[in-house]
C-alpha cells in the first residue's frame, strides 16, 4: 500500500511539474487576457455605469430644490449641486469599478477555462459559489490548477494539448526526456540542463562508414 500511495504521488508531483514547465512558456500580457471578456459583458458594465450616473445625477438636482429632501450630503454640499453630483459620481464610480473588475473576472474564467479545455460551466458556478463568502479564494484556486494552454508542435505546428504525449497530426514526441536521468527537456536543447549529457543524436552507420 505504502509502495502504491508513493507511486501515486511521484506520478502526481511529476504531472504538476510538467504544468508549470508548460505554463512557463506562455507570455500572457494583460490587454491580451482582457480581449479574452466577453464584448457583450463590456457593453453591459459600461451602459449600466452610465444609467447608474445619469439616474444619481437626475436625483441629486430633482432634491437639490427640495430644502428638506437633500439629505445624502453634509449641509456645506446641500447648497451646491455641482460639486454634489461631482461627488456622487467619484462614489458611484468607485463602486462601479469594484463590480466591474468582478464581472469581468467571472467573464475570464468562463473563457479562459473553455479555451483551455476545463469545464468552463463547472468552475464559473465554483468561483461564483465561493466568491460571496471567501472572497478571492475561488479565483486563486482556478489559477494555480488551471491547465496550461494549448501549445504549437514542434515539428508541424498543430495545436496540441497540454495533455497530448504525441501529437496526432505527425507523431512528434512532445515530451522528449533527457536518456541519462530521464527528466524532460526542451526541443532545441544541445545538452541536458540537469545532467549535462549530450542531447545530439547518434549519427547513423552509414555516415560512420563513410
Amino acid at each position: 500500500m505504502t509502495e502504491i500511495g508513493q507511486g501515486v504521488s511521484s506520478a502526481w508531483n511529476e504531472r504538476r511539474r510538467l504544468i508549470r514547465l508548460r505554463r512557463k512558456k506562455e507570455r500572457p500580457s494583460l490587454w491580451a487576457e482582457f480581449k479574452i471578456v466577453p464584448a457583450w459583458l463590456k457593453g453591459t458594465v459600461a451602459v449600466l455605469y452610465v444609467i447608474a450616473l445619469v439616474i444619481a445625477t437626475a436625483v441629486n438636482i430633482h432634491n437639490s430644490h427640495n430644502p428638506n429632501g437633500n439629505d445624502m450630503f453634509p449641509w456645506e454640499l446641500r447648497d451646491n449641486p455641482a460639486i454634489a453630483s461631482l461627488a456622487l459620481a467619484g462614489i458611484i464610480t468607485a463602486v462601479s469599478v469594484v463590480a466591474a473588475v468582478y464581472l469581468f473576472m467571472i467573464g475570464y474564467v468562463y473563457r479562459d477555462a473553455k479555451r483551455r479545455g476545463m469545464n468552463a460551466g463547472l468552475w464559473t458556478l465554483l468561483v461564483l459559489v465561493l466568491s460571496p463568502a471567501y472572497l478571492l479564494v475561488g479565483f486563486i484556486i482556478y489559477f494555480l490548477v488551471r491547465e496550461p494552454l494549448p501549445y504549437p508542435c514542434p515539428k508541424c505546428s498543430s495545436l496540441v494539448g497540454p495533455r497530448f504525449n504525441f501529437c496526432p497530426n505527425c507523431k512528434c514526441d512532445l515530451h522528449p526526456s533527457c536518456p541519462n536521468c530521464k527528466r524532460e527537456i526542451a526541443e532545441t536543447d544541445k545538452f541536458c540542463p540537469y545532467c549535462a549529457a549530450d542531447l545530439k543524436p547518434a549519427e547513423p552507420p552509414e555516415a560512420l562508414a563513410s
